[in-house]
């Protein structure tokens, strides 16, 4: 079966931005950017993003091109016999595992989109989202939706589905969320806002600090669930990964920084508390926007953003599940992509529910889809970043994964990312995992 191809390096690097570009720019990093101090969480975020992030998002991409498989097939192709393609099977399992959920997520944001034109000043916003998320058929339907969009531009192949898709939809998406901004920095008592996402206060870095910058690393750029080791592997040996890779590692924080300029500034002119969690986005921002001039049409955007932020990046974890399939197993794409796609979405009811008719389940004070999110944050993927950076530099070798991702390339990586790869990154990542679990435990 002939594998095929990104027709241009913009295809793949608009594809690529996609997978990082979603829920944890526009939904996830500004409520962990507020409920950790603000500007100071943005530089260690930075940073994990250009030493932990970017050597981890080069490696993923190489290991992807020079097998030109999918993650298992990766690993038992560079070491056949071995018990490394279990790393590729965790990363399959992993975006099986996000994409069930966040695909609940996407879907309450997919509903807010309608819900947000009769929004009032006079309108109960807790009790909305509490009514919406405990309610069982409203959102399954959304659920259902969302997960029906992504399998069919899954179905439809890489170059008429995904390439297609994320041309049309990236450029959208920066329109809407200037449109957004504008408006946010325009408002009176704006600066208050400004001032925290912009002046640090090193007095609220503690350890949490610095372990939320690295898993928001991780789950904003798709690492350890083999979704850049499936789009690298669609990759011709014409292009250059290390500019690519530093492509998507642009644009993916571009927009997570754009997102929080577009959403302190109007919290803080309103009087209202950054630090609300992930009820900032469906609780404390409409409450927002129904108090500005035009705020319906505003309110409006700012979900059909997120609702596009959240499609570029789900279709990047099926992608994973269905390439597995495709390559392995030589099924026809459509059939792995209904077939995985409808059981993604019946492992999503469970969460769903979690609201409603699970709300006694509780794992460590967790209820089900926060489970969800942890075993995949703390657990999955970041097991997937250390065993895949071991990997490539230990095993395949950094010398060879440099090689591989300085081709064609005008931006040469070398010494210090073989240094990161083989030693830095493992360590960090591991700290901050265990540390995760125990805060847990």
């Amino acid at each position: 079966m002939e594998r095929e191809n990104w027709t241009s390096r913009l295809g793949f690097i608009l594809a690529a931005s996609g997978s990082a570009i979603g829920l944890g720019n526009i939904w996830r990093f500004p409520f962990i950017t507020g409920t950790n101090g603000g500007a100071i969480f943005i530089l260690i975020y930075l940073a994990a993003i250009l030493f932990i992030g970017y050597p981890i998002l080069v490696s993923e991409m190489s290991l992807g091109r020079i097998t030109a498989k999918n993650p298992i097939g990766a690993f038992k192709k560079m070491a056949p016999d071995t018990a490394w393609p279990l790393v590729g099977a965790l990363g399959v399992l992993s975006g099986f595992v996000i994409l069930s959920y966040y695909s609940v997520v996407a879907g309450w944001g997919m509903s807010y989109i309608f819900k947000s034109l009769s929004f009032t000043a006079e309108s109960n916003f807790p009790a909305i989202f509490l009514g919406h998320i405990s309610s069982f058929t409203e959102p399954i339907i959304w659920h259902g939706i969302f997960m029906f969009l992504t399998i069919a531009v899954i179905g439809a192949g890489v170059v008429n589905g995904i390439q297609k898709l994320v041309k049309v939809l990236m450029p959208i998406l920066f329109v809407i969320i200037f449109l957004l901004i504008i408006r946010s920095v325009t408002l009176e008592g704006a600066a208050a806002g400004l001032s925290f996402y912009l002046k640090p206060d090193f007095s609220a870095i503690d350890f949490q600090t610095f372990a939320d910058a690295i898993s928001q690393a991780f789950f904003t750029l798709s690492l350890g669930m083999g979704a850049m080791i499936t789009y690298g592997s669609y990759l011709s040996k014409k292009e250059s990964i290390s500019e690519s890779a530093g492509y998507v590692l642009i644009f993916d924080t571009a927009v997570a920084l754009l997102a929080g300029f577009a959403i302190f500034p109007a919290v803080f002119a309103f009087g209202l508390d950054p630090a609300s969690g992930p009820g900032l986005t469906f609780i404390t921002l409409p409450a927002v926007f129904t108090q500005m001039p035009f705020g319906t049409f505003f309110s409006f955007i700012f979900f059909l953003l997120l609702t596009i932020a959240a499609l570029t990046s789900s279709i990047s974890m099926l992608e994973v599940v269905v390439a597995f399939l495709v390559d392995e197993y030589e099924w026809k794409r459509k059939k792995a992509s209904y077939l995985m796609g409808f059981l993604i979405f019946l492992i999503g009811i469970p969460p769903l529910l979690g609201y409603s008719s699970f709300s006694n389940f509780s794992f460590l004070g967790m209820d089900v889809l926060d489970t969800y999110d942890w075993f995949s944050n703390s657990i999955f993927l970041p097991t997937g970043g250390i065993l895949t950076s071991i990997f490539v530099g230990h095993i395949w070798g950094s010398r060879n994964a440099v090689k591989e991702a300085n081709k064609n390339s005008r931006f040469k990586i070398g010494n210090i990312y073989s240094i990161l790869l083989k030693y830095i990154v493992p360590t960090a990542v591991l700290f901050i995992m265990l540390f995760n679990i125990y805060q847990t435990i």
